[in-house]
């Protein structure tokens, strides 16, 4: 079987884990991931940013590395794509509200295809009406409140942990890539098998 085709939706300060862990652990197995940013082109850079938790009440935030974006936003052919994956850190509070963004993940909901999610990822798909509706869905703590008002149930998995809803794949953030991966690899329909 060929490797899927993944649209990666990121902004400004995305998290910088949850962009290079995710595409390079993907491509290493066979799939092309499609990092996309509104208004971007192909061969342009977007700035991530780190997050961590260091004793605060709430998390801290440092520039990351530049991330490349490997595809150009406007020639998207949503077509082409098996899933899409919103990745976390600051970029979705402000990509959600591109009407772009939201028909890019209206296509995918529409279609049924696979929708993956981590950490603030999930602000992108409470901002198209029906995404998470009747979904369980983990995210950040501090989505719940916007998970719950979208019509979804917040799982509150612990942070090495992913959660599964049919063809949906959430986590709380980037300590859970590993199990987060591992759930998007089954749900694609990824084998990996060790000799």
């Amino acid at each position: 079987m060929s490797g899927k085709k993944i649209l990666m939706l990121c902004g400004e300060f995305t998290e910088e884990y949850e962009i290079f862990v995710f595409q390079q652990g993907m491509e290493a197995v066979g799939h092309t991931v499609h990092v996309v940013c509104p208004d971007k082109k192909k061969g342009e850079m977007i700035q991530t940013s780190l997050h961590d938790f260091e004793g605060h009440q709430t998390y801290i935030e440092r520039f990351g590395h530049l991330a490349e974006i490997n595809q150009t936003f406007s020639e998207v052919v949503l077509e082409d794509y098996d899933a899409v994956y919103c990745a976390g850190g600051r970029g979705p509070e402000y990509i959600r509200t591109d009407k772009r963004i939201q028909a890019m993940v209206r296509h995918f909901h529409e279609a049924g295809k696979p929708i993956f999610t981590i950490c603030h990822g999930v602000q992108i798909l409470v901002a198209v009406d029906g995404v998470i509706r009747g979904k369980k869905v983990a995210a950040l703590g501090a989505c719940e409140p916007e998970v719950i008002l979208a019509g979804g149930t917040y799982i509150d998995v612990k942070p090495h942990e992913a959660y599964v809803d049919g063809t949906m794949v959430s986590a709380k953030g980037w300590t859970g890539l590993a199990a987060f991966m591992r759930e998007c690899l089954k749900v694609l329909g990824t084998e990996i098998r060790h000799t």
